[in-house]
């Protein structure tokens, strides 16, 4: 049950770089590779922060607007200087491996001792049981445990409703369109440079989040844990697609969590095998 509990927490918490993905790729039709360096960016960031006593929420907004500020670099390279999008990714995730070792000062930093989401969440969630452990469907089970994937579900809806909201908005509308047609969005007077700016902010503002989200629940902050993160977002965007077999905006953001989520069960079980 504890593996399964973390798989679903990992799942969830991944589920925010899988929504970054699904707006760079499907939104802009972008395979961005900034992605395995924001999310250590992320992380690190957070970890530096949260190291130094910072409030653990503002720790992890600070490591989401690194992400973003990495996001809005890769758009700048793309849409100012006309270097190929994916080439742009390459060299902004390159230049943060630099980037990352620079802020954290050191390749790996523990988080044991500092006050997380993930401390904060394990101690609620401690109180509200009054134990260490309650049974679930028969299973004893932490009380940490279970409140950390509350949490993380909770997170992973959150910005999930938030996402959609947006794009049902009028610059929503735009960057979407932007994405599927710039030749007719450019036509109609929208400025499709900046909406290709925003939106891989947007992007790789919710990669980072995800990874200050995960050096919290892990305890550590790495400065090779972004390694394949692009092949993870990838893999739960096409997954979460075949499972709802739509492109609706709404069930595409659902499909794409519950692709993340079953990605990391399926992985899961590969290591237990």
């Amino acid at each position: 049950m504890t593996l399964l509990l973390g798989a679903l927490t990992i799942g969830l918490i991944l589920a925010l770089l899988a929504l970054g993905v699904f707006v760079s790729f499907r939104i802009f039709d972008v395979p961005d590779i900034t992605t395995d360096g924001s999310i250590t960016l992320g992380a690190s960031i957070a970890a530096v922060l949260l190291n130094s006593g910072v409030n653990p929420l503002i720790a992890t907004v600070a490591g989401a607007l690194g992400g973003a500020v990495a996001g809005t670099v890769t758009g700048l390279l793309h849409t100012k200087f006309k270097i190929n999008a994916l080439l742009a990714g390459i060299l902004v995730m390159t230049a943060l491996y630099s980037v990352n070792l620079h802020v954290m000062g050191r390749s790996n930093i523990p988080l044991m001792q500092a006050h997380t989401l993930a401390s904060v969440s394990a101690s609620v969630g401690k109180a509200i049981v009054g134990a260490e452990r309650f049974d679930l469907l028969g299973w004893r089970v932490g009380a940490a445990d279970g409140a950390v994937l509350v949490f993380s579900f909770l997170a992973a809806t959150l910005v999930g409703g938030v996402m959609f909201l947006f794009f049902k908005t009028n610059l929503g509308t735009a960057m979407r369109a932007t994405g599927d047609n710039p030749q007719m969005i450019r036509a109609l007077g929208a400025n499709v440079e900046r909406n290709i700016v925003i939106g891989l902010a947007i992007a790789n503002g919710l990669v980072a989040l995800s990874g200050a989200l995960l050096a919290q629940y892990q305890g550590f902050a790495d400065a090779q844990m972004g390694i394949g993160m692009i092949v993870w977002g990838l893999a739960s965007v096409i997954i979460g697609e075949a499972l709802v077999g739509s492109r609706s905006i709404g069930l595409a953001i659902v499909g794409t969590i519950m692709g993340s989520v079953l990605f990391r069960l399926l992985v899961a079980i590969a290591l237990r095998w």
